[in-house]
């Protein structure tokens, strides 16, 4: 069956229309991959998660409330110097905004708290000595080379 040159055009065209009608329906629609910038900042606010905070932050790098918000998020996931960074650049941001300074107090305390003390290395030392272990890689005195 032989098509005519007319028939194939009519054909070609009618396909190009329902492609544009179908493109241009899409782009009036979101997609579940267009990313949301109100989603992202209500879960990482409500869930502390951390990729919907950076998602977030992309949109308002700023926004003391949302920085705030990764503050929180970094905090649960057991990454303090993080969160103590976030919290600064909440301060210096809306010093203002309540709550900013006991956060960065409470991570602080925290910290100092999981620290070893100062002398520590010359306490496991002693301890090591004690125990008769030796940790150095020169021979002992009485040994000749």
């Amino acid at each position: 069956m032989r098509h005519s040159l007319a028939q194939v055009k009519r054909s070609a065209q009618s396909a190009a229309a329902a492609c544009l009608l179908v493109c241009m329906a899409a782009a009036g629609q979101p997609s579940a991959t267009t990313p949301n910038p109100n989603s992202d900042f209500e879960r990482c606010r409500a869930q502390a998660n951390l990729g919907a905070c950076y998602d977030a932050i992309r949109y308002r790098p700023s926004d003391p409330s949302l920085l705030s918000a990764l503050g929180d998020a970094l905090a649960r996931a057991n990454r303090p110097v993080d969160a103590l960074r976030t919290y600064r650049r909440v301060a210096a941001l809306a010093p203002d905004l309540p709550g900013v300074t006991a956060k960065i107090s409470a991570i602080e305390a925290k910290m100092s708290a999981k620290s070893p003390p100062a002398n520590s290395p010359a306490h496991a030392t002693s301890a090591n000595s004690a125990s008769g272990k030796r940790f150095s890689n020169a021979a002992p005195e009485t040994q000749s080379h």
